[in-house]
C-alpha cells in the first residue's frame, strides 16, 4: 500500500498496488524508504523492484528467536572469526539486490577488507552464511530463488528452514541442493566451525 497526498492539508489516502504491478526504486530511494519504515522488512531485487514483507506472526517470531539465540551463543564464543547479524540487517549483493536474511554471518577477513563507505547503512557484501526461515505465508519457490541468489553472489553455506514440512534445504556453491527430511540438528561445517543448530527447538 502506498500513501499518497489527498489534498493540501497533507491528509493521505491508501493506494493498493495489484501484484501484477511492480514498484521500482533506486538504491538511494530504497535507503530512504527503509529509514522511515523500520517496522517493515524491505528488500530490493537486482532489477530494483521493491519487496515489502510485513511483520511476522508469533510462530515465526518464536522460531526466529530460537534460531538467533543459538547462533548468538556460538558467535559469542567465536567473535574473532567474523560478524553475525539478525533479520533486520540488509546487504547490497554484488548483483545490486538488497537482501535481509533471517540470520547471517560474514568472515572477519572479508568484513575487515571493506572500506568505511562499503560498510554503510547496507554493507556492500554477500554474507558467507545465510539462513531463511519459511513462514506460513512464504512461497517456497521465492525462498529457493533467493537462496540461489545468495550462492550465486558469494555465500558459502545457506540453510532454508521449512518448519511446516520439517524439512531443510542446504545450499553450497557448485553442489546440488541437499534436502534433509526432519533432521534434529544442522552443522555449520567448515564455514562456522563448531556450530550445531538444534532444530527440535524450531520444529516445536
Amino acid at each position: 500500500m502506498v500513501q499518497t497526498p489527498a489534498n493540501r492539508d497533507n491528509q493521505t489516502l491508501p493506494l493498493e498496488l495489484p501484484s501484477s504491478i511492480g514498484l521500482y526504486v533506486t538504491q538511494e530511494q530504497f535507503a530512504a524508504l527503509a529509514a522511515v519504515n523500520r517496522d517493515l522488512k524491505l528488500e530490493r531485487t537486482a532489477r530494483g523492484e521493491l519487496i515489502v514483507n510485513p511483520p511476522t506472526g508469533w510462530e515465526t517470531g518464536k522460531r526466529n528467536r530460537s534460531l538467533t539465540g543459538q547462533l548468538d551463543r556460538w558467535y559469542e564464543e567465536n567473535e574473532d572469526l567474523g560478524k553475525a547479524f539478525d533479520s533486520s540487517t540488509g546487504f547490497i549483493l554484488p548483483n545490486g539486490a538488497t537482501r535481509s536474511p533471517d540470520a547471517s554471518w560474514v568472515s572477519k577477513q572479508r568484513w575487515d577488507a571493506l572500506t568505511p563507505e562499503q560498510k554503510g547503512t547496507f554493507a556492500n557484501i554477500c554474507p558467507d552464511f545465510v539462513v531463511e526461515l519459511r513462514s506460513s505465508s512464504d512461497r517456497l519457490e521465492s525462498l529457493q530463488a533467493k537462496m540461489k541468489e545468495y550462492i550465486d553472489n558469494g555465500t558459502l553455506l545457506g540453510w532454508l528452514l521449512d518448519p511446516q514440512q520439517r524439512r531443510v534445504e542446504v545450499y553450497r556453491p557448485g553442489l546440488e541442493v541437499e534436502v534433509l527430511e526432519n533432521p534434529n540438528s544442522l552443522s555449520g561445517e567448515d564455514v562456522l566451525p563448531g556450530l550445531v543448530l538444534n532444530l527440535r527447538r524450531l520444529w516445536g
